[in-house]
């Protein structure tokens, strides 16, 4: 465990981070076809036949994986009328994480929350950063888009928790923020909330026993060189593709501390600003695409 994690997980913030994951049991659980799918995938004897099984007592979810593997999306020549060849050429973890992003769209539904705060507008930057976190995934030949995507979709998480956990001191969270506007987000949650959105995001992704990966962006997308080196590629990718999507003034963007892209975070990804900014101008038409990802 690196220091950052060890930090992240404080004897001084388990309490509240447990406490609010166990008040928050409505979000905290994703439905049950997703738990059997993400079951399945962690099953290195698990094949496709498996999961065709699981997604055929769900049409819904069937016809969205149909959906989104015959979309731009994805990019596959002709038309996929089977969920098993769905299945097959997309992978079983890209399903996955269909399955996922689709439990994800409901959690952000809630609309104005607290002056100058509108989940829908977290949500419109939820999409944008996964948007331009696959796409940057691609410029640093990361690979796995569709865990790029769910990597940015999910990195403020962690506000879904402090919103259903505790509402009112969240919104104090936004008033204090927007009286201290050059105070971190972050440092008016821990004040607050006694944990910011990154512990609290980090908590959830292991309450739904995600992958490790998804636990080092929840938690670290604001310091990713703070992981190991092996553990901060798709922490960083999300760390540009958060402070691209503040440049470009993209729904809530209030969590983002500097609208300056990290040298350090570049170097790490052996990627330029220029290279960065050139993904910044093709955002706006790749994010219709992502929206057959998550369209209802």
């Amino acid at each position: 465990m690196t220091q950052a994690m060890s930090q992240s997980a404080a004897p001084a913030n388990a309490d509240v981070i447990a406490s609010a994951i166990g008040e928050i049991s409505h979000i905290a659980t994703l439905p049950e076809v997703t738990l059997k799918i993400i079951n399945l995938v962690e099953d290195p004897n698990s094949t496709a036949q498996d999961l065709n099984k699981v997604i055929t007592n769900d049409p819904a979810l069937g016809a969205r994986i149909l959906k989104v593997v015959n979309s731009a999306f994805y990019g596959l020549p002709g038309q996929i009328a089977s969920i098993n060849r769905a299945i097959v050429l997309l992978g079983l973890n890209a399903v996955k994480n269909i399955a996922i992003a689709a439990s994800l769209a409901k959690l952000f539904r809630g609309g104005q929350i607290a002056p100058h705060f509108d989940a829908h507008d977290l949500w419109n930057h939820s999409i944008a950063v996964a948007t331009a976190t696959k796409m940057i995934g691609k410029a640093a030949d990361l690979g796995l888009a569709d865990e790029a995507f769910l990597a940015g979709l999910i990195h403020d998480i962690g506000i879904m928790v402090e919103i259903q956990a505790n509402r009112i001191k969240f919104v104090e969270v936004i008033l204090k923020k927007k009286e201290n506007p050059t105070m971190s987000l972050r440092a008016i949650e821990t004040e607050i909330l006694g944990a910011d959105h990154q512990e609290f995001g980090a908590g959830l992704c292991k309450a739904w026993k995600f992958p490790n990966s998804f636990i080092y962006v929840t938690g670290h997308h604001h310091n990713p060189m703070q992981l190991e080196p092996d553990q901060r590629k798709l922490a960083c990718a999300v760390h540009l593709a958060d402070v691209l999507v503040a440049k470009l003034g993209i729904g809530y963007t209030d969590t983002v501390e500097s609208t300056e892209f990290n040298e350090e975070v570049l170097a790490d990804l052996n990627l330029t600003v220029e290279q960065v900014e050139t993904i910044g101008e093709a955002l706006p038409d790749a994010m219709g695409e992502a929206e057959t990802l998550l369209a209802a």
